[in-house]
């Protein structure tokens, strides 16, 4: 008991001296939450987010290294994934390729959705796998009845958390999103258990709307900037390889474990 006083006591003069020493005082928009539910007898840690009322009406409110989680994208605009015009705007053939996978590698493709992407990973890697994650069962429902009609056999379907893709740990050699990370309800616990699921060396690849041009036709919360993405990813121990930008509205940005 004495300990855990101490403990409480020594956890309220950090704060204090933080709310006097300049520069040290939290923002008046933050609003900090325990990162897990606390349990009793420890002090809770404060959140790596912060909720502002004032925000983007296509956010969530919620906030990680000063950028705004946008909302999910549902799985009514499934057919949006599909639409032709995709082949145009995004290459995803000219990705794939930029990718330089290996016939052996095992790929997990992160918010696959209807796998746009992820049955062209599986023509790739015959003699590997492709991991198909969402966290919304009606996308995979979509996407394995494709897969039967296709006869696919070295795919398999994951259902993730908000908190945790579900790979096995030390698995993975390419971990890929297009356009999926900036959705994240929480990004820093999603990539640490990515991290986990990487081989040593192995690579994430994260495409997304350029946040530094204006002119690309979507919206801000759906786009992010180099800088951001390197400052995330950087955050679980992921360390930038290169940034390629052949596409005509998106980043193509590498990281290696």
């Amino acid at each position: 008991m004495i300990l855990m006083i101490r403990l409480i006591n020594l956890a309220n003069l950090a704060w204090l001296l933080m709310a006097l020493i300049p520069g040290c005082q939290q923002p008046q928009s933050r609003k900090v939450e325990p990162a897990e539910p606390a349990k009793s007898g420890v002090v809770s840690v404060p959140s790596v987010y912060e909720t502002r009322a004032k925000h983007d009406p296509d956010g969530i409110g919620k906030f990680y290294l000063g950028r705004e989680i946008a909302h999910v994208m549902g799985y009514q605009g499934a057919g949006w994934l599909e639409r032709p015009e995709r082949i145009e705007e995004e290459r995803p053939d000219e990705v794939v390729a930029q990718m330089n996978l290996r016939p052996t590698d095992v790929v997990a493709d992160i918010g696959a959705g209807t796998g746009y992407f992820s049955f062209r990973f599986a023509k790739v890697v015959r003699e590997g796998k492709v991991y198909a994650v969402d966290v919304q069962p009606e996308m995979l429902s979509l996407l394995e009845g494709k897969q039967r009609q296709l006869g696919v056999s070295n795919m398999t379907t994951v259902r993730s958390t908000e908190t945790d893709a579900r790979l096995p740990a030390g698995t993975v050699d390419v971990v890929f999103f297009a356009d999926v990370y900036h959705e994240f309800a929480y990004p820093r616990e999603m990539m640490e258990s990515i991290v986990r699921a990487l081989k040593p060396g192995g690579r994430v690849i994260q495409i997304e709307y350029r946040g530094e041009d204006p002119e690309v036709p979507i919206k801000r919360v759906h786009k992010m900037t180099v800088e951001q993405c390197r400052r995330e990813m950087a955050a679980v121990g992921l360390v930038w390889k290169e940034t390629k930008n052949f596409l005509p509205w998106q980043h193509f940005i590498v990281f290696t474990r």
